[in-house]
């Protein structure tokens, strides 16, 4: 049984990325990178707390909890595309000799590339959320640590572009026309993540400026 990447510790996980192996791989990074978005705003969030930002207990509160749960899902998809593309990479690895051979593996390989589609475009599900997330804290967050919506608004960018990549590569192997649309969709929604995070920073950078 595959191990799951949160109970790895990270040296591991980087050497394994670094190996000539099907998985992890990109799809994997763009997760994670969502996930640390995720911890940073939550860490901000934590950071808002006390008399200074009492009128904005409840709103905190509430974006706490949903950083939690996303970087969970995030967590998720990381590992979920780990174990997609290695059930691709297993599948390129049957025979292929015989005409029953040839069908056999054809039909295995469109059902994994199916599969390993729907981890990144769960990531820009999560990457879009999070944005909004980070859009309502900016103006009310704990300015002491500001800088971290600012970075975390870089990894959202990253794992989004990163997710969007990864779509882009599987939607030729889809076969099924309704499923390759909402694929299109999702790489299509991926620019206004990019610039609304690319916005967030930005803002982040005048508030350090002063």
């Amino acid at each position: 049984m595959m191990a799951l990447i949160r109970d790895e510790q990270i040296g591991s996980y980087i050497d394994r990325l670094g190996q000539r192996v099907p998985a992890p791989g990109g799809g994997a990074a763009s997760g994670l990178n969502v996930a640390q978005a995720a911890a940073l705003l939550g860490m901000v969030a934590r950071y808002t707390s006390g008399a200074k930002f009492a009128d904005h207990q409840e709103t905190v509160e509430r974006l706490v909890e949903e950083c939690g749960r996303l970087a969970e899902s995030a967590l998720r998809a990381a590992e979920d595309d780990e174990a997609a593309f290695a059930a691709v990479g297993a599948v390129y690895r049957l025979p292929n000799v015989t005409a029953d051979e040839r069908r056999e593996r054809s039909l295995r390989l469109a059902d994994a590339v199916r599969a390993a589609a729907k981890p990144p475009a769960d990531v820009v599900d999560i990457a879009e959320r999070l944005v909004a997330v980070a859009e309502e804290l900016l103006p009310i967050g704990n300015k002491s640590v500001i800088s971290d919506v600012g970075a975390a608004s870089e990894s959202l960018r990253a794992g989004a572009a990163t997710a969007r990549i990864n779509l882009e590569v599987n939607l030729p192997g889809v076969q099924d026309e309704q499923e390759k649309s909402a694929l299109r969709k999702q790489v299509g929604r991926v620019d206004g993540i990019l610039s609304r995070s690319q916005r967030i920073g930005d803002q982040v950078r005048e508030v350090i400026r002063g």
